[in-house]
């Protein structure tokens, strides 16, 4: 049953905790954008295109370097918004059923509406942060930015693979 064509296409609704996080998500990185093209006539030549380790800025590049962010932002949106679409696409255990098919696809599904809504709230914050320091009004991130955007990433999927473990 586990193989990917011959698994049940359901219909879920998205839940309520999805829909808050779309929302936080997509108005976070709209709102980058929007204060991204107010910002593009003040911009600067050269703005941060590269940050090490310790959030500090070890690259400047061209201002139109910073469209990579919100196309990239985009792209990992879109992907995540169709992988959402289909969970029957996902990989799951063996012991995948008819039976517990809904739990493992909300479970999935719910994974992967954080990844997407954390990497669009990332991709923000890099944009705006990186806007900032460009104009002068922020000193850098600090060196606590690594290791919470990394957590950010990967909270949702280690709770998802514990949720997953528990689904018989």
């Amino acid at each position: 049953m586990a193989e990917p064509g011959k698994r049940p296409k359901l219909k879920i609704p998205k839940t309520k905790t999805e829909w808050i996080a779309d929302v936080i998500g997509y108005t976070a990185y709209v709102g980058s954008i929007v204060f991204f093209i107010y910002s593009w006539g003040m911009l600067p030549d050269e703005v941060p295109a590269h940050y090490n380790a310790m959030g500090e800025v070890d690259r400047w590049g061209s201002k139109f370097e910073l469209l990579i962010l919100p196309i990239v932002g985009a792209l990992v949106g879109g992907m995540c918004q169709v992988f959402e679409r289909f969970p029957e696409s996902h990989n799951y255990p063996e012991r995948l059923n008819e039976e517990n098919a809904a739990a493992f696809y909300r479970n999935s599904r719910n994974m992967i509406n954080q990844i997407k809504n954390v990497c669009f709230i990332i991709f923000a914050f890099i944009l705006v942060e990186s806007i900032t320091i460009a104009q002068g009004w922020g000193q850098g991130m600090g060196a606590w930015v690594l290791p919470v955007l990394v957590g950010s990433s990967l909270i949702p999927i280690v709770i998802g693979a514990l949720k997953q473990r528990k689904i018989r």
